[in-house]
């Protein structure tokens, strides 16, 4: 029996299978994908045992859909599959800017159970965060349901949607801005004499550790920081470094971009 039906396996559509299968939520022959490029379906049919739909619409008459295709294909797929939803079914959609309501008219139907999420790549490592929001239709007991199905992914929070935008902007868009802080901190190793692969194991140990402390200590990100930081040290005259060439701002501003951006996908 078909439980879920997925369309769109790209990086963050198979990612999210890949958990959901791990987590022990759906079983292979319980999942059924359908994506445009048949073979990239054949390959995730091989590596995880589960069906290949015959069209989007096939995958969309499952109980359970996600929506995991680009921005700029959602509306023709929204069209393919109208009439095919189920009218109790779960649409989880991780589609970038379109909103609940964009959701609803497209899929013209007004009532229709729709969780909106936005993930980001570390997820594919369950270590991601899911801020997600729902349509009124959808009842606690699905929405129960979809918070316990992202959280195999990562944090899973619920946000209205008015802060989808920050959302994306914050946690969707900064994985990039943390690789870059990544390589530029192995590069800097590599500058001061360590090897390539030790100064990249070092950078990112050290982001990880970091971010843990400030999850599992709640302590402010300033503290944290003068922890560290010693009078007439090392660190305060790399803090320093940065300060003179505005890191900070540079990374609000980033952030601030890719919230923009978000908001003009409408």
């Amino acid at each position: 029996m078909i439980r879920i039906g997925i369309i769109g396996c790209g990086n963050m559509g198979g990612a999210m299978l890949r958990q959901m299968l791990k987590a022990g939520f759906f079983k292979p022959d319980e999942v059924v994908v359908s994506d445009k490029n048949q073979l990239l379906t054949e390959k995730i049919q091989k590596e995880l045992g589960v069906k290949i739909a015959e069209s989007n619409r096939q995958a969309a008459a499952a109980p359970c859909v996600l929506l995991a295709v680009k921005p700029q294909y959602i509306r023709d797929v929204m069209t393919e599959i109208r009439g095919a939803v189920a009218p109790d079914a779960l649409i989880l959609s991780i589609v970038m800017g379109f909103s609940l309501n964009m959701l609803t008219e497209g899929l013209n139907n007004q009532h229709a159970h729709i969780v909106r999420v936005m993930p980001n790549t570390p997820a594919m490592v369950g270590e991601g965060v899911l801020a997600a929001c729902r349509s009124g239709s959808v009842t606690d007991a699905q929405w129960r349901f979809a918070m316990q199905l992202l959280s195999a992914m990562g944090m899973a929070e619920e946000v209205t949607e008015s802060m989808m935008d920050a959302v994306t902007g914050l946690s969707g868009s900064s994985p990039a801005f943390v690789f870059l802080f990544l390589e530029a901190l192995s590069d800097a190793g590599v500058r001061g004499g360590l090897p390539r692969a030790t100064a990249q194991r070092f950078a990112a140990q050290t982001l990880l550790g970091s971010a843990k402390l400030a999850l599992e200590s709640g302590l402010h990100p300033g503290q944290l920081k003068d922890m560290v930081t010693s009078p007439a040290g090392t660190t305060i005259e790399g803090v320093a470094a940065l300060e003179k060439n505005g890191f900070r701002y540079a990374v609000m501003e980033a952030v601030e971009a890719a919230i923009q951006k978000s908001r003009s996908v409408k």
